[in-house]
């Protein structure tokens, strides 16, 4: 069967297998990387239940189908995990599993928060691991333990006692293993985009957040950056008026690094443009324009239609750059140079998405907003709303800065670390919620929702567009208001 064909059985939502602690399963769990193996046998859930307030349905109890045509969602085996906090520690203590290009780079930003101690390492490839040890003592830290011992040794990290936080930032078909591997063994985890690449996937992992009471969650989601935060405070004062449209993109050049063996290993990331034809990391862009329009918190999406462009860019660039022999030339591309989708909330807005990393282009995530007093568009930052501007020219965004800017980018002017330093922001953020007991600013629910125009868009654009209904993983809750991002400055203790 072509990879592509057994991908697109897995796209409608199904209920999640029975992992719960006390029957765990084993599961087996579709390679569409290329990693040979058997579904991840997985230890028993440990640890307490998190602190929760909680007025959704009985476990068990399985909601109607949805007002807005939506298929009716997978019987809930657990509780909601809107609202709940973490359990307040002083120090969080932080595993690390994959320290390739982006996890290597991350453990910095880690041993540079106050309260965080990195104690933990896993990455088959023993020098990544060594050199992030290295910076683990350089810090001033006691030498974390490693895992390096096969590609299924992060299980032995997920079961370490001493592990409040797991951080996933490993090729994309190992996400939703780890991070289940992770809430069965009580810890929270954060995972690189995507959270999972199939919506049966994301289903499960949305019930084990509830059952086990550990939060997973959608990180690099570019919700922390200036712009962004400007922005989504604006929106909330109404200065945009009645929200209508957005837009967001991941629009970033990678040929030569797809081509080059030394940074994506495997190739990895290359390999997925032979396997699917959707939009293969549509988070950058959803998630803020997501969090513009309070989708989950007061709206939802509910449906997305996505096309393609033929799929040209990666084969010419291979015709130019690569040696008549080369492993690439083996490799058939399906996934189209740029897809672009159209979500629609059940609010009747409509959001834009774009990916394109296979078309020279200078990089850009649009981020665009509009409503009925104005619009604002990122790349470069422009802005024109009523009453502010009358003459049809594009107004300066800086200008509204000093009023609208995020507490986040107040307190911390010139961030370290990568994204314009929302990265830094955004972990910051993270563990500063875990050390004070607070609700983190985004959830399950939220990378679940960013994350499944992945499979929808493919069964899309194989539909010749055709609307894909996009699940409600909140399973109702969205239609309360509810705090993101947006957030107020806590009082630290």
């Amino acid at each position: 069967m072509h990879d592509e064909d057994a991908y697109a059985q897995h796209t409608t939502p199904a209920p999640a297998p029975d992992d719960s602690p006390d029957g765990h399963s084993r599961r087996a769990v579709l390679r569409t990387a290329g990693i040979a193996g058997a579904g991840l046998g997985l230890g028993a859930f440990a640890g307490g239940p998190a602190a929760h307030a909680d007025t959704a349905a009985p476990a068990g109890a399985a909601p109607a189908e949805a007002a807005d045509g939506a298929p009716a969602a997978p019987a809930r085996k657990g509780r909601t995990m809107i609202g709940v906090p973490f359990a307040a520690r002083s120090t969080v203590r932080v595993g690390i599993i994959g320290l390739g290009n982006r996890g290597g780079s991350m453990i910095d930003l880690f041993l540079a928060l106050p309260g965080v101690r990195v104690v933990a390492l896993c990455d088959p490839v023993k020098d990544k691991t060594a050199a992030a040890a290295k910076k683990v003592v350089a810090a001033g830290q006691p030498a974390p333990a490693t895992y390096t011992k096969g590609e299924h040794d992060f299980e032995k990290l997920c079961e370490r006692g001493d592990v409040d936080f797991v951080y996933v930032a490993t090729p994309w078909d190992w996400h939703f293993e780890m991070a289940k591997s992770a809430m069965l063994n009580g810890k929270h985890v954060g995972v690189e985009c995507p959270l999972a690449l199939r919506l049966d996937e994301l289903w499960a992992l949305v019930d084990l957040s509830e059952r086990t009471r550990r939060h997973c969650m959608q990180l690099e989601n570019c919700c922390y950056g200036r712009n962004e935060m400007r922005v989504l405070r604006m929106a909330h004062a109404g200065k945009f008026g009645d929200l209508l449209h957005g837009a967001g993109a991941y629009n970033h050049d990678l040929r030569g690094l797809m081509f080059d063996p030394d940074y994506y290993e495997g190739p990895w990331r290359r390999l997925w443009h032979t396997r699917l034809r959707g939009d293969l990391y549509p988070n950058h862009g959803f998630g803020p324009v997501a969090n513009y329009m309070d989708v989950n918190r007061g709206d939802r999406a509910t449906h997305i239609s996505s096309f393609g462009t033929p799929a040209l860019g990666l084969a010419e660039y291979r015709k130019e750059h690569m040696p008549p022999g080369d492993p690439s030339w083996k490799e058939t591309y399906i996934k189209g140079d740029r897809t672009i989708s159209l979500v629609q909330t059940a609010k009747g807005r409509v959001i834009r998405l774009e990916h394109d990393v296979s078309t020279p282009h200078p990089y850009s995530r649009i981020n665009s907003l509009g409503g009925t007093r104005g619009v604002f568009e990122d790349y470069p930052a422009r802005i024109y709303i009523e009453p502010d501007h009358t003459d049809d020219r594009w107004g300066d965004f800086s200008k509204y800065a000093a009023e609208y800017d995020h507490w986040l980018w107040k307190e911390h002017a010139n961030p370290p670390g990568g994204h314009g330093g929302m990265d830094y922001l955004m972990v910051f953020r993270l563990m500063q919620c875990m050390r004070l007991g607070l609700v983190p600013d985004f959830d399950v629910y939220d990378g679940a929702t960013w994350t499944a125009p992945v499979p929808l868009s493919h069964a899309s654009i194989k539909a010749k567009g055709a609307p894909q209904a996009i699940p409600d993983f909140t399973r109702g809750g969205w239609k309360k208001a509810r705090p993101g991002v947006d957030s107020e400055k806590p009082r630290e203790s």
